[in-house]
């Protein structure tokens, strides 16, 4: 009797993690059917770019990468400054106020060198691929805004 019930706790447990495994799976799989493609993959996929297009784009997009970790790695140290301002704080102190301020001129300088990568990109492209990508652009914001 005891061998019978431990295999019935084997099977609920196994069930559990398969369940488990495949709710994961699935969700997974959904939330990347309903991303809309990446900017990359359109400027790449999208536009059949010419290789002179795509040699100019590839030197556009070194250089964002290199930029973008220090504009990122600002916002979260402004983040942290925010955060221990608050836990040093009993309210709205103006050392919350600088922390606050400090992190949205983080987050403005990194929104601001987004936007002039994206419209450098922009400039390597002909007009009607220029409009796809514009469109694509458009796409990711409202998405971004719900």
């Amino acid at each position: 009797m005891r061998a019978t019930w431990k295999a019935i706790v084997m099977t609920a447990v196994l069930a559990a993690l398969a369940s488990g495994a495949a709710t994961w799976a699935s969700a997974a799989w959904i939330m990347r059917e309903r991303q809309p493609p990446s900017l990359h993959s359109v400027l790449h996929e999208k536009l059949d770019l010419s290789a002179e297009q795509d040699r100019r784009l590839d030197v556009i997009e070194a250089r964002f990468a290199a930029r973008r970790p220090a504009l990122e790695a600002e916002v979260r140290a402004a983040n942290r400054e925010l955060s221990a301002a608050i836990a040093a704080s009993d309210g709205d102190t103006p050392q919350v106020q600088a922390a606050v301020d400090h992190f949205h001129a983080a987050m403005g300088d990194l929104q601001k060198a987004t936007i002039a990568h994206v419209f450098e990109m922009r400039s390597v492209l002909t007009p009607a691929q220029a409009e796809v990508f514009d469109a694509a652009v458009v796409d990711a914001l409202r998405d971004d805004a719900g």
